[in-house]
């Protein structure tokens, strides 16, 4: 018998596209539950406590980004969202209300089982406890010392600097929108002009810790979005 990896909650009204992603998933070992609706989603998620919901936005009964809300004030679950919807405020709306990634229609299958084991990593990280120590290729980041290096080499960073990095690193892999990392590092009320103070400091930062700033290794630019730490491979 083959050994099942995780339990994945597939919410997509459209059939054909469940169909796809039931057998691509159940091929690859994972448990599937399919929910064609918000009402089903909820009920299935609360039974069966799945540990992915890929969430389509279009759903017939409610938006999918009240959906999100809803899941995550009341359940603790991963969510990737799975959308049509490639406008760059969609995907920033998904990540402020809790999704874990946003991934566009049509993707590829290799993509989105990288992105359901990358979730899946991250969840068994935040299980463990949080990291004391992160490093990805040269880039390292005790968190207990405070104390970032590249290539073995300290860091020297600002005190906001450092926030920056902690707070990308604490979670490798997953996109931080401008606003989450503005509200975290200066304060719910801070103004619309701190986004363009978030890219000094990334400049900055890129400065001090790439290679090569223009195509940087360790802090990934989202476009419009956000920035991510890259992930160990």
């Amino acid at each position: 018998m083959n050994h099942v990896k995780a339990t994945i909650l597939v919410v997509e009204d459209e059939q054909y596209i469940a169909r796809v992603l039931e057998t691509l998933l159940t091929a690859d070992g994972y448990r599937v539950i399919s929910a064609q609706n918000g009402a089903m989603a909820r009920s299935h998620a609360f039974s069966h406590m799945p540990d992915v919901v890929l969430l389509d936005l279009g759903l017939p009964d409610i938006d999918g980004i009240q959906l999100l809300r809803e899941l995550r004030e009341q359940i603790n679950l991963p969510v990737i969202v799975v959308s049509a919807r490639n406008m760059e405020q969609d995907k920033v709306a998904a990540l402020d209300n809790g999704a874990d990634d946003y991934i566009t229609k049509p993707f590829s299958a290799p993509e989105l089982l990288a992105r359901i084991r990358a979730v899946l990593r991250r969840r068994t990280t935040v299980a463990e406890g949080p990291a004391n120590v992160y490093t990805v290729g040269g880039f390292s980041i005790d968190f207990d010392k405070r104390v970032v290096t590249v290539d073995g080499q300290p860091v020297r960073l600002t005190q906001v600097e450092y926030r920056i990095v902690e707070l990308i690193a604490r979670q490798p892999g997953k996109v931080l929108t401008y606003s989450h990392i503005i509200n975290h590092i200066w304060g719910p009320y801070a103004d619309a002009e701190n986004n363009r103070i978030l890219r000094v400091n990334m400049s900055n930062i890129r400065r001090k810790i790439e290679k090569d700033r223009m195509a940087p290794q360790y802090i990934l630019t989202e476009i419009g979005i956000g920035y991510r730490m890259a992930e160990k491979t």
